[in-house]
């Protein structure tokens, strides 16, 4: 089970490349990949879910000697391209530019605060709160979900579509780690600590995340690059 980790976050990475070139213009295979590299930075976050959360065998044993793992930064890539694009691949859909004078609505005063609304819960909750960090993150991408979905109501279908998108994809990929690895979750899972609420052996905080993810993530890069979405 050493690369068990690895093995898994490689298994998402193939996911990513299929998708990508699936993708049927350059514009969707840009928003992909900048969303992934963005992404990607949040596997530097992975301290603060070892060993609360976890203790995944890593490559060269660096979840546990120093928190931080190579792995981490493969699985973040590859979940924040997924989580953007998904809808896209599976609706005929293009990109739009927001005008810059319609970029001065009420609503959309609130552009930066949206953006910065998901980490500013998470630190506010990581030192007020003794909540474990995964559900910490998951209150965060809802509450900073439900903060973009104020800010730009537009792209309301799309959060929510890609939130049950990306939480079946995420299921049925977590699916396979349970069948290569027997036993893995119990071993490497901290489940004393969270629910224990496993989903035919998912444990319940990992669909918590999925949801969440998909829901804030899927409007990442449209709020960023004043984009809206229309069907075509």
């Amino acid at each position: 089970m050493q690369y068990a980790w690895l093995i898994w976050s490689l298994i998402l990475a193939g996911i990513w490349l299929v998708i990508y070139f699936l993708l049927d213009t350059k514009d969707k295979k840009r928003e992909m990949l900048v969303a992934s590299l963005g992404t990607s930075l949040l596997g530097f976050t992975e301290p603060l879910f070892v060993p609360e959360y976890w203790s995944p065998p890593s490559l060269f044993d660096l979840a546990m000697r120093t928190g931080f793992d190579i792995e981490s930064l493969i699985f973040s890539f590859a979940i924040g391209g997924i989580a953007v694009v998904l809808y896209e691949r599976i609706f005929r859909t293009a990109h739009e530019r927001i005008p810059i004078a319609a970029q001065h609505t009420p609503r959309h005063r609130y552009h930066l605060w949206a953006i910065l609304s998901t980490p500013i819960i998470f630190v506010l909750l990581a030192l007020t709160t003794r909540l474990n960090p995964i559900h910490t993150a998951a209150i965060a991408l809802i509450l900073g979900g439900f903060f973009t979905w104020y800010c730009r109501p537009d792209l309301k279908k799309k959060m929510i579509t890609s939130a049950f998108l990306f939480l079946g994809l995420y299921f049925f990929y977590f699916l396979t780690l349970i069948f290569m690895y027997p036993g893995y979750v119990e071993r490497v899972w901290n489940l004393k600590v969270i629910s224990g609420i496993l989903v035919f052996g998912v444990p319940l905080e990992e669909l918590m995340f999925a949801f969440s993810f998909g829901f804030l993530w899927s409007s990442i890069y449209e709020h960023f690059t004043w984009r809206k979405i229309k069907n075509i």
